[in-house]
């Protein structure tokens, strides 16, 4: 059994991480976090998550990186904004973890087998290539970059029915000027860097 240490020393912490939150969510308001557990307490995930939304604030202050990106919490977020209505510091918590999504993202560090980042990532490759996303499709690569093809059997019946009734299709839906999309994709990617 290996023992693994839960103490990071200070020379392991990320000092830029702060920085690069910041800046990826437009939020130079979380210095002014006071750890009051308002968002927590008010988070109708919190339950379910494996650190709340105060500790997640309190992981980025500090450095911790890793632990951040690599939680269940930045996922389980529903964007219902009840934290960052209701925070004393106005600090943009939602937008804070929609950051951490993307660079977890980005980064590749996203807990192993757990569909939501698969989902997202698809999701925008899909929008980003045809301008819309095609239900069928977006499943099928769920399923299949998850690497869960039993839980694509699963879905097989509803899938049949969903298709019978023709509320989905095998036809990937694109919008027609995809080129404009591209260069709009291509502006955004480049101010946001």
């Amino acid at each position: 059994m290996e023992i693994q240490r839960k103490i990071k020393f200070e020379g392991e912490l990320s000092r830029d991480f702060l920085d690069e939150i910041k800046e990826m969510s437009h939020c130079d308001e979380i210095d002014r976090c006071i750890q009051c557990g308002t968002c927590s307490s008010s988070c109708p995930m919190a339950i379910y998550m494996d650190y709340p939304p105060r500790k997640i604030i309190a992981f980025v202050k500090n450095g911790f990186r890793e632990e951040a990106l690599k939680s269940f919490t930045i996922w389980l977020c529903s964007s219902c904004y009840t934290c960052q209505v209701r925070c004393p510091a106005k600090i943009k918590i939602t937008d804070v973890m929609y950051a951490l999504k993307r660079k977890a993202i980005q980064e590749k560090v996203y807990p192993g087998q757990f569909t939501i980042p698969v989902l997202a990532r698809e999701m925008y490759r899909m929008i980003a290539k045809n301008g819309r996303s095609s239900e069928l499709w977006l499943i099928l690569n769920l399923y299949l970059k998850s690497w869960n093809p039993l839980g694509l059997m699963k879905m097989a019946p509803t899938g049949i029915s969903l298709l019978k009734t023709g509320r989905m299709s095998f036809k990937k839906e694109k919008i027609k000027n995809t080129s404009q999309l591209q260069k709009i994709l291509k502006a955004v990617k480049e101010d946001g860097q």
